[in-house]
């Protein structure tokens, strides 16, 4: 830590014990945890809000900020930058208090969320809905790559594959059974390049089942292989289950 920058944390020796301080300051009962960046430049406020994980704090480098994050279910759902502790306090209190989007944003004006967090909050159909309208509009705009954009497509066409959340890994399109982070992929499908055929794979990178030569093709077998009890995409990420 700069003290030029950030002497009141260098006063108390650390952001947690600033933290703990600017509550104390402001009347509000906090429990902090260590940060997930470690040091005493980084610090987590736990929540009681089910669901949600601890608020992560930490510093800037080069200028006096506060930068905070708040996840929940494999998803950031709030971020945000200020100078200000007192902010960061107000905004640990919001993000405890289980409130929607909108009323921490009403509440903390520093704060925001994503339109992928609007997406969370609304359920995991919204976020496979969001991730395939994103995938789709990426694609057309790789007009080079055709194969990618066939087989965007041809995935999209079948039901047991548009259920699912949507990821690209160097081009490698992979069906995610839920629509946090972390998740494995069920199945993925390496699209045709340089005259190679489209490949069904187990892992994005690896476990070859199968190569074909069209889109459609590489669609319907990776549906072959989906878990025969598999349904629409769950929310929440492989930590949930």
């Amino acid at each position: 830590m700069k003290p030029d920058l950030y002497p009141d944390l260098v006063a108390v020796g650390s952001l947690s014990a600033a933290l703990e301080a600017t509550a104390a300051e402001l009347a509000v009962d906090i429990t902090v945890v260590p940060g997930a960046w470690g040091g005493p430049s980084s610090a987590g406020i736990a929540v009681p809000a089910p669901g949600r994980k601890p608020l992560q704090v930490h510093i800037g480098a080069v200028e006096r900020w506060f930068s905070v994050s708040g996840w929940s279910r494999g998803a950031e759902m709030i971020t945000g930058f200020t100078t200000d502790l007192r902010d960061v306090i107000r905004a640990a209190v919001a993000w405890g208090g289980g409130g929607s989007l909108r009323e921490m944003r009403a509440q903390v004006p520093f704060l925001e969320c994503s339109e992928l967090a609007e997406a969370h909050e609304r359920g995991p159909a919204a976020v496979v809905e969001l991730r395939w309208r994103r995938l789709r509009e990426e694609a057309a705009e790789e007009p080079e790559f055709t194969e990618f954009g066939l087989l965007v497509e041809a995935a999209h066409a079948q039901p047991r594959l548009r259920q699912l959340s949507p990821a690209s890994s160097h081009w490698t399109l992979c069906f995610l059974p839920r629509t946090g982070y972390p998740c494995k992929p069920v199945v993925a499908i390496d699209p045709a390049r340089d005259g190679d055929p489209y490949r069904v794979q187990r892992f994005p990178h690896g476990g070859l089942i199968a190569e074909v030569g069209t889109a459609e093709e590489a669609a319907a077998l990776a549906v072959a292989h989906l878990p025969a009890d598999l349904g629409p995409a769950l929310a929440g990420s492989d930590e949930d289950e």
